[in-house]
């Protein structure tokens, strides 16, 4: 079956990535030994092809995943013998994880009927999968610095979003890889996040210097002051909620009245039907933690 065909933004001479799949933004860094690769496409044929783009530059040296959200993670199947796989630890203790509450491989077979169709054979079965999954060689906590030809890959531990969540400051280049910590016009996920270490993670990334782009999880490629952006929208989700816990408002009634689907833009790229399920899902994972907080500060 000849590869898909993808077609890649060039960010700088040497940063390629794509915003146009539904998905993660899958990226790749071309350096004088070989090619880095951050996150890989979700659906199989582009994560087949974008591997094929990556390898006209270049053997892949290194594979660094963001987090360990689907999205981000699946199309590593299609990578598993090109380079080392890198995960922060705590990332890799959930990689792909059967127990979450939002099954990943069955969420992952969701986009292939409208989004891939010519991918269904190329999926192994539950069993397959599960049994030769590509966890990842380079496991580590804190942050990491790889050195590969001229260039310098700084994986700066951001929790936040999902607890092993990373950002990759590659500074020759002038660019940030942010993952999910950042969503760029679209929707933000924030479920399990933890938003108090995520305006942490924020501000490190703010902090770096010399950075022109930001290659987010989604959505377009923005300038540094993007930050402040997603720090609003972060802001914005927890007072809303925060002021319906001291309206003595239920969780129900919270879930109801607290929506931001026409203020902070649309779902991105394919998961248009997941709308409520963000807000939903926002509204009551924050109303769960700040109402358990507010318990326990009072006992």
């Amino acid at each position: 079956m000849p590869a898909a065909s993808l077609e890649l933004e060039r960010v700088t001479p040497n940063v390629f990535t794509t915003t146009r799949l539904r998905g993660c933004n899958p990226s790749f860094v071309t350096t004088s030994n070989g090619v880095v690769a951050i996150d890989t496409p979700q659906l199989p044929t582009r994560a087949i092809a974008m591997r094929e783009q990556a390898e006209s530059y270049g053997p892949i040296r290194y594979l660094i995943n963001t987090e360990n959200h689907v999205d981000h993670i699946f199309g590593n199947w299609w990578y598993r013998d090109a380079g080392e796989i890198v995960n922060h630890q705590a990332l890799w203790d959930i990689f792909m994880d059967p127990k979450a509450a939002l099954d990943p491989f069955d969420y992952a077979l969701e986009a292939i009927p409208t989004d891939d169709p010519d991918a269904a054979p190329l999926i192994p079965n539950r069993d397959e999968y599960y049994a030769n999954l590509p966890r990842g060689t380079v496991v580590f906590t804190g942050d990491l610095t790889l050195r590969v030809g001229d260039h310098t890959f700084h994986c700066l531990w951001t929790p936040g979003h999902t607890p092993g969540q990373l950002a990759v400051w590659v500074p020759e280049e002038r660019v940030v890889f942010t993952g999910d910590t950042i969503f760029s016009g679209c929707q933000t996920w924030l479920m399990t996040s933890n938003v108090d270490q995520w305006l942490e993670a924020l501000e490190r990334i703010r902090a770096l210097p010399d950075v022109d782009h930001l290659v987010p999880g989604h959505g377009p490629v923005v300038p540094l002051d993007y930050v402040q952006t997603q720090r609003a929208v972060l802001m914005r989700w927890k007072s809303a909620v925060a002021d319906a816990v001291a309206k003595g408002w239920s969780r129900e009634e919270t879930i109801a009245r607290v929506r931001f689907d026409e203020e902070f833009g649309p779902v991105d790229i394919g998961q248009g039907y997941m709308m409520d399920h963000i807000q939903n899902n926002n509204a009551g994972s924050l109303w769960d933690k700040l109402t358990a907080l507010s318990y326990s500060e009072g006992r």
